[in-house]
């Protein structure tokens, strides 16, 4: 097998959300943005998984390392994320169980991805386990292409995880850049090859930078808890409206609610394209109302959304064209649209909007797009 190292990009999702969560005839543009994690493969005695933090001067430390001890791919514990990634694979792929019956690796994984920011954190470590061993097992790219890498990763959360989850922060981190994604089709989830792949438009080579400024809040929550909530209703309302059984006339509110949500993302692809960014951010206002109006609907609003309702309010008066939250909502993280060149400004406000919340563990930046997704090297290769 092969040295490899590996990094893959966070995720915010811009306009459409939380299509990632209840597709089916709906839409997000999503972006990668330059913070990223990473993954490392190396030959080993015994299988053996490492998981890196960032210290202080911006250096790598050991925070834990479990070594096999005879049921080292089991549920719980550290490197829950990777073992459960690895599980997957190996139900997926007769090649990688061949190989990986014969030969043992040492997995160490770091991010620079704020934990429960809503910035896709969780999935950019099972992507980069995939991926890989997709590169130091020299696996079948066709057989395990990209499209085929996202997909794993859902079933990875959504089955060995049991995580409600979407695709949205399966596929940016692995394709990159910013792009308009389709999942109809994809409502209901079913198993891989028996639904559509996410059809990924990439959008990026019409514009330079997006003018964002993201506010990473510190209030750390669970996104599949929220989904979990938001997805159960959707479905209750989807199947009673399909059978004819719910009230008759104009869809369910849920329904009714996600096609306009669905519709700011594809409005916004033709803003973004005529670089309209006032129309632009306009629809972020309107996306972030129409999820306020879902959080109220499916009793989610807590003191996380009021805290992120805040910040959104003081982006607006500080002169942003549009602010949203990104992800599931609760905590997380929040951006803002500003015009170009008031980036700067707008950090400053959300920085001391930010201070005024007492939100001491709020991380305020500009991101810039990952134009490239997944980057793959092999250790000691050639040049």
């Amino acid at each position: 097998m092969r040295k490899i190292s590996a990094s893959a990009p966070a995720r915010i999702n811009v306009l459409g959300n939380p299509s990632d969560g209840l597709e089916g005839e709906w839409h997000t543009i999503s972006a990668a943005i330059e913070v990223r994690a990473g993954a490392r493969v190396d030959p080993a005695e015994v299988l053996q998984f490492d998981e890196f933090v960032r210290d202080a001067a911006g250096g790598l430390q050991l925070q834990q390392s479990i070594r096999d001890t005879g049921a080292a791919l089991s549920p719980g514990g550290g490197a829950s994320l990777q073992k459960a990634a690895l599980r997957r694979l190996l139900a997926y792929s007769p090649e990688f169980a061949d190989k990986f019956a014969r030969e043992k690796f040492r997995l160490a994984t770091w991010t620079d991805i704020p934990r429960q920011s809503g910035l896709g954190g969780s999935s950019v470590l099972v992507l980069l386990t995939l991926a890989a061993m997709r590169e130091a097992f020299d696996l079948d790219r066709r057989a395990h292409n990209d499209y085929v890498l996202a997909e794993l990763a859902q079933r990875t959360e959504a089955i060995e995880l049991g995580i409600t989850c979407g695709y949205a922060d399966r596929y940016v981190p692995l394709f990159g850049g910013l792009a308009f994604i389709d999942y109809r089709g994809k409502l209901m989830q079913r198993p891989l090859d028996e639904e559509p792949y996410c059809t990924y438009e990439r959008l990026d080579s019409f514009v330079g930078e997006l003018p964002l400024v993201v506010c990473s809040t510190g209030l750390t929550r669970d996104s599949g808890e929220v989904h979990a909530v938001m997805r159960a209703r959707y479905l209750q309302e989807h199947e009673e409206y399909e059978r004819g059984s719910g009230p008759r006339g104009a869809p369910p509110f849920m329904l009714s609610v996600m096609e306009q949500v669905g519709a700011t993302a594809w409005k916004g692809k033709i803003a973004l394209l005529r670089g309209d960014w006032r129309a632009f951010g306009a629809l972020m206002n309107e996306n972030h109302r129409l999820v306020n109006e879902m959080m109220a609907y499916c009793g989610l609003d807590n003191a996380g959304v009021q805290a992120t309702n805040r910040l959104i309010e003081a982006a607006l008066e500080a002169g942003a064209l549009g602010a949203k939250l990104t992800g599931a909502g609760g905590g997380g993280s929040v951006f803002a649209l500003v015009s170009p060149g008031e980036e700067a400004r707008m950090e400053a406000a959300l920085s001391e909007a930010a201070r005024e919340l007492g939100l001491d563990q709020a991380v305020v930046f500009v991101p810039r797009l990952a134009r490239q997704g997944l980057i793959v090297e092999e250790i000691g290769a050639p040049s």
